[in-house]
């Protein structure tokens, strides 16, 4: 499945990207062990971080702003750039089958001070993301990744399949900036941040189908930067069920 994603990623040689895909996962794991709010200093101080001033006026205007990032690099440390800039942040999480797992997770993400919404609590989580975009707050959403099945139609990577509806959605609803955000491993313990300009969504125009594909589009930009960093070994696409 790496193969295939690598391949359809424009990886130049797809069968050994896909080998440094798990070496990527790999230390995303291993520092998601080490990491303890001790440590955090440390990790702070490895991250390059760029177009901050994205996320700064986002907070200065009030409204909220929606954060999309795909699953690359060490996606978790973005949230101290949040917190940084006095941003507060929520990230919403997949409802794992171990409760036990899906504890230690919260846990970890708490630890980043990001405030965790789980995903199937119905139209309390919803109504909770809407207030906390209202009240200024950041949400973080993984958006490469269709988990419900009931995501929008969109091409990615030069194939139709569904994502994440709620970058859109939540978007459109409150008229809160969308912006992209991509998180990278560099040389040595180095992580560099790129926070791209919000996308151009148009409130009174309700087009989810519209925004998810500009979303689809920029995130595709960003993975392209380093394919093998993309840690989605799981199908994606509906050819990959075949």
């Amino acid at each position: 499945m790496a193969i295939r994603h690598m391949t359809r990623s424009g990886a130049a040689k797809p069968r050994a990207a896909a080998k440094r895909v798990f070496r990527s996962y790999g230390r995303y794991w291993a520092e998601s062990f080490w990491a303890r709010p001790r440590r955090l200093p440390q990790l702070r101080a490895t991250l390059a971080v760029e177009g901050v001033e994205h996320l700064e006026k986002a907070r200065d205007d009030g409204h909220g702003v929606v954060v999309a990032l795909p699953h690359l690099g060490n996606w978790e440390v973005a949230a101290l750039v949040a917190v940084d800039i006095k941003l507060p942040l929520i990230a919403v999480a997949e409802r794992l089958p171990n409760r036990q797992i899906t504890e230690w997770f919260v846990r970890q993400r708490a630890m980043f001070d990001i405030d965790v919404v789980l995903t199937g609590s119905g139209t309390g989580s919803r109504r909770r993301l809407s207030a906390a975009l209202a009240d200024g707050q950041a949400i973080a959403l993984l958006c490469d990744r269709d988990l419900s099945g009931r995501g929008v139609e969109a091409e990615f990577f030069g194939e139709r399949t569904t994502l994440p509806a709620g970058p859109a959605t939540l978007a459109l609803k409150t008229g809160a900036p969308l912006i992209p955000v991509g998180v990278y491993f560099g040389p040595g313990s180095v992580h560099r941040v790129v926070i791209h300009p919000p996308l151009v969504v148009d409130a009174t125009e309700r087009d989810i189908s519209r925004v998810t594909q500009q979303l689809a589009d920029e995130i595709e930009t960003i993975i392209r930067v380093d394919p093998s960093q993309w840690h989605l070994v799981q199908p994606n696409w509906p050819s990959d069920r075949q």
